[in-house]
């Protein structure tokens, strides 16, 4: 298992093929665990846009773990908020940090675009996934943006400033 000095942080496009095979295991699962309805996967083209950063954890190179932020405008019932999407760890690297090292740093990469609220949808399937959110200060709140209620989801929200 990597320790935290032997995995780097980077931005990596999402169209790199490595990116690619860790969106497929995560779409994979979610399709496994969700009825469509209750998946919310943006395509890869999406986090591409120049309001969206992808970044990926690396191990000599190979792509282990990933997540992006879209940097969403404020509207009239929200203030400017980044979403966290498509966070994803390789099974076989979970426990070293690697999440909590992505959720970290796509944080920053809000807070370095002065946005100090990162929101989140995740599924009630997915304890590691919850358990990582709440260890890290995530409060669950309503639906927010363009979700409604689904009794499979769970809104998260932190403030980060």
């Amino acid at each position: 298992m990597p320790e935290s000095e032997d995995f780097e942080i980077r931005p990596l496009a999402p169209s790199d093929p490595r990116a690619r095979r860790l969106i497929g295991m995560l779409d994979r699962l979610q399709l496994s665990l969700y009825p469509a309805e209750s998946n919310h996967l943006d395509p890869v083209e999406t986090l591409e846009h120049d309001d969206a950063t992808f970044l990926a954890a690396l191990v000599a190179r190979e792509a282990v773990g990933c997540g992006a932020v879209k940097r969403m405008p404020p509207s009239l019932t929200s203030p400017r908020y980044g979403e966290i999407k498509r966070m994803y760890v390789d099974p076989e690297v979970r426990g070293c940090g690697i999440g909590g090292a992505l959720l970290a740093a796509l944080e920053s990469n809000l807070i370095s675009h002065g946005i100090v609220i990162a929101r989140l949808e995740t599924g009630v399937l997915q304890p590691d996934a919850l358990a990582l959110y709440e260890g890290h200060g995530y409060v669950r709140i309503p639906p927010f943006g363009d979700y409604v209620a689904d009794p499979l989801s769970v809104f998260y929200e932190r403030r980060l400033a």
